[in-house]
C-alpha cells in the first residue's frame, strides 16, 4: 500500500471514531457536571486513551437515518416506559402482588447487531420486562416478563418486542432489514 493509501486509511479510522470519543467526551463532561476547557481536554485524552487500550469492535451501521420514524420510535418508547412504570407500580402494591413471571424467547428479523442490540436495550429501560440472554448468531433475545400469568401475556411480549424492533428497523435499520419487512408483510 502506497504512503497515501496508508494516510486515508489511516484518516477514516479516525473518522470513524469520531462518534465514539465525541460521545466519550460528552459522557465525561456530563459525569463531572462541568463545560470547561479542562474537562474537554482530559475528556478528549481519555477517550483517546480507552480507545486505544481497550479494544472496541466496529459496529456495523446503516448509514440510514429518518427523522420522523425515530421521533415516532421515541413517543411510543416514551409512552411504554409511563404505561409500564404504572403497571408494574400496580401490581407491586396490590394486596395480590406479583405472583408469576415467565421468560420468553423472541426471534428477531434483523440480523444486524446494531439494530439486535438498540431492540434489547429498549426493551430492557420498560419495566416489566429483562432481557436475560442474547443469541447473536440466531437473533434471538430471551426475555424474563414480570406478571406473565398466560400464554397470551407472553404473546403480547413477544408483540411488542418485534413492533419495537420494527420501528428501529424503519428509523436506522439498514435496506436489506427494510426489505426483509416488507417482505414479511410489515408495510
Amino acid at each position: 500500500m502506497s504512503e497515501e493509501g496508508e494516510r486515508r486509511a489511516i484518516l477514516r479510522g479516525v473518522l470513524h471514531q469520531l462518534p465514539l470519543l465525541g460521545v466519550l467526551v460528552a459522557l465525561w463532561m456530563l459525569l463531572w457536571g462541568s463545560v470547561s476547557v479542562l474537562t474537554l481536554l482530559t475528556g478528549i485524552l481519555l477517550a483517546i486513551g480507552v480507545t486505544r487500550v481497550f479494544y472496541l469492535p466496529a459496529v456495523a451501521l446503516s448509514g440510514r437515518f429518518h427523522p420522523v420514524a425515530f421521533t415516532r420510535l421515541l413517543f411510543v418508547f416514551l409512552g411504554q416506559l409511563v404505561a409500564a412504570s404504572a403497571e408494574v407500580s400496580a401490581k407491586a402494591l396490590s394486596p395480590r402482588g406479583i405472583r408469576s413471571s415467565a421468560v420468553v424467547e423472541v426471534s428477531l428479523l434483523s440480523r444486524s447487531d446494531f439494530v439486535v442490540t438498540l431492540t434489547a436495550v429498549l426493551t430492557s429501560l420498560v419495566p416489566g420486562s429483562l432481557v436475560l440472554e442474547v443469541d447473536r448468531e440466531r437473533s434471538v433475545l430471551f426475555l424474563h416478563v414480570l406478571g406473565a400469568e398466560r400464554p397470551e401475556d407472553l404473546e403480547d411480549m413477544r408483540r411488542r418486542v418485534l413492533k419495537t424492533e420494527e420501528r428501529l428497523i424503519r428509523a436506522v435499520g439498514s435496506n436489506r432489514d427494510v426489505e426483509r419487512l416488507q417482505g414479511e408483510g410489515v408495510a
